[in-house]
């Protein structure tokens, strides 16, 4: 690589071990240079060389940092992220982006102010599952679609320690969890929805926040979407579920990256991404003859690697980030509704 993009992580914990310095540390066009450690010192065993600050102002001060990563608690986002581009940086900010489209634009105009770039950590879109889906979808396998289901159900009845996640502040919840990856991997395909209808719900003892939501989102066509996640569910459901005039099709949520990344696995190695077998998308359609025949789809391997390629092609050669300003701003217009 002619140029190496010189970046730090605003936290180290488990975002910053698991979905970022491998993958900074795999590509060839960036530097793991720093990151903000307040508590526990552990980048050094992990990584050698690595500067660790003890706050984010001191790492944000350092003028050889080019590219921020902000992996801080979601309410934090937004302050963040403007003092870093107010520094003179780059940023790479996790999910939710903000708590609003006011703060998201307010951000996306900063940057342009400052002839900075923003970009938005939208993971999932390279997840395996999801790109068999997309890819099945852009063939017109399914011809006209009618009805679609994207969701993501756990099971965790008890209260978790996470306390921006659990509290009633700005962007907690599950739907400012989980409804980032959902709603982006729907924009992503989909668009910007004519109209949109949500259902938050409280079914946790003691929840402070939602743990349930259900969005449905009217697109052209009579294409009618609808993206759900539940923290009680104590049957797995499938991930996916569409319909169409061609066929239906159902894939349950097969990605092992994060699996992978918690037990060590570099997004280098040859078995990473690799979905386990019977895992396959599931496609039903209608011979000439009028007879049900069922085909299972293999999923190409996920890997988180080609985000932080589109960062780096964007900031060396200006080639277009694929998560749009546009589509986070329609994302957030849904959370914040």
């Amino acid at each position: 690589m002619e140029r190496v993009i010189t970046t730090g992580l605003l936290a180290y914990g488990m975002s910053g071990k698991v979905f970022h310095a491998p993958f900074i540390d795999a590509h060839p066009g960036f530097k793991l240079y720093a990151v903000t450690e307040r508590h526990q010192k552990q980048v050094a065993n992990d990584y050698p060389g690595v500067i660790s600050f003890n706050t984010v102002d001191d790492l944000l001060d350092d003028q050889q940092i080019e590219l921020v990563v902000i992996n801080t608690p979601n309410f934090t986002h937004f302050d963040f992220a403007r003092k870093a581009l107010q520094k003179g940086k780059h940023i790479l900010v996790e999910k939710p982006f903000a708590a609003t489209a006011a703060e998201a634009q307010e951000l996306f105009d900063l940057a342009r102010s400052v002839d900075r770039k923003v970009f938005v950590y939208q993971n999932r879109r390279w997840d395996s599952d999801f790109i068999a889906i997309k890819k099945i979808l852009e063939e017109d396998t399914l011809g006209k679609l009618s009805e679609v289901h994207f969701r993501f159900d756990r099971y965790r009845a008890s209260i978790g320690p996470k306390t921006f996640k659990e509290e009633p502040i700005a962007a907690s919840g599950l739907q400012y969890d989980l409804g980032p990856h959902l709603l982006d991997q729907v924009i992503s395909i989909f668009g910007k929805p004519l109209h949109f209808y949500k259902v938050l719900g409280k079914n946790r003892v003691n929840t402070q926040v939602d743990d349930f939501f259900s969005i449905h989102l009217s697109y052209p066509d009579s294409v009618n979407v609808f993206v759900h996640a539940n923290m009680l569910v104590t049957d797995i459901q499938p991930a996916f579920v569409i319909h169409g005039t061609k066929g239906s099709l159902i894939k349950y949520r097969a990605d092992v990256q994060e699996e992978q990344l918690l037990r060590g696995i570099k997004p280098t190695e040859e078995a990473y991404g690799a979905e386990e077998k019977g895992k396959e998308a599931l496609l039903t359609s209608l011979n000439s003859e009028g007879q049900k025949e069922q085909v299972y789809i293999p999923s190409a391997k996920g890997n988180y690697l080609p985000l932080f390629e589109a960062v780096y092609d964007a900031l060396t050669t200006g080639k277009p980030y694929p998560v749009e300003e546009s589509q986070i701003l329609a994302q957030l217009t849904i959370l914040e509704s």
